[in-house]
């Protein structure tokens, strides 16, 4: 009796199976990111999702069909696994006095602030990235660069966060937020970005 019963449902079960998409993709929008888009490419084709909420299904045949949702949707369909996905990251910014490693009373002042969202993450690392200005020469400033890096790191690590989740690296004048002329100051460069992820 069972294997008749399995064999009038296996030609069902496979019909539907052939129905169902191999692979859905949905464009959930992102806080602070105005635009954003996703190209989905199949055998048959492709598709841009450059709307929030826009949907491509890819069939096993290879087509590429699109849709719209809606929040009440995406969470009803994708909420349990929505529930499980890590915090984005956060950045910060902290600004040096010029020609060392010493924090600008504003950014010593914002210190305690960074660190308390920083142990709010469960399992978090923290990664500091020092940056110079363009006073120096490129050598000295990838060691100021690092030597800010570390001494936010140890601040960091001073306040009781793990030094194994604790990571410096120095970019030096390679990565300015405001671009200048070589060997002139610009106080927004001369910083530490701080990811808290």
């Amino acid at each position: 009796m069972s294997r008749r019963l399995i064999a009038l449902l296996a030609p069902a079960l496979l019909a539907l199976a052939a129905c169902a998409p191999a692979t859905r993709v949905v464009l959930l929008p992102q806080e602070g990111v105005p635009t954003a888009a996703v190209t989905v490419q199949a055998r048959q084709g492709q598709v841009v999702l450059a709307q929030p909420y826009a949907v491509a299904e890819v069939a096993s045949s290879g087509s590429v069909d699109t849709a719209q949702t809606d929040a009440q949707q995406v969470e009803k369909r994708y909420g349990q696994l929505l529930s499980v996905q890590p915090a984005a990251e956060q950045r910060f910014t902290l600004l040096f006095m010029p020609g060392g490693a010493q924090l600008t009373p504003e950014s010593s002042a914002e210190l305690a602030d960074v660190l308390a969202r920083a142990t709010e993450r469960p399992g978090g690392e923290v990664i500091i990235i020092g940056h110079t200005d363009r006073v120096g020469s490129v050598e000295s400033n990838d060691t100021l660069s690092l030597q800010r890096a570390q001494a936010v790191r140890q601040l960091v690590i001073d306040r009781g966060f793990d030094p194994n989740r604790v990571e410096a690296v120095g970019r030096g004048e390679r990565e300015p937020v405001v671009q200048t002329a070589d060997e002139v100051e610009e106080p927004k460069n001369r910083r530490a970005e701080i990811v808290v992820r």
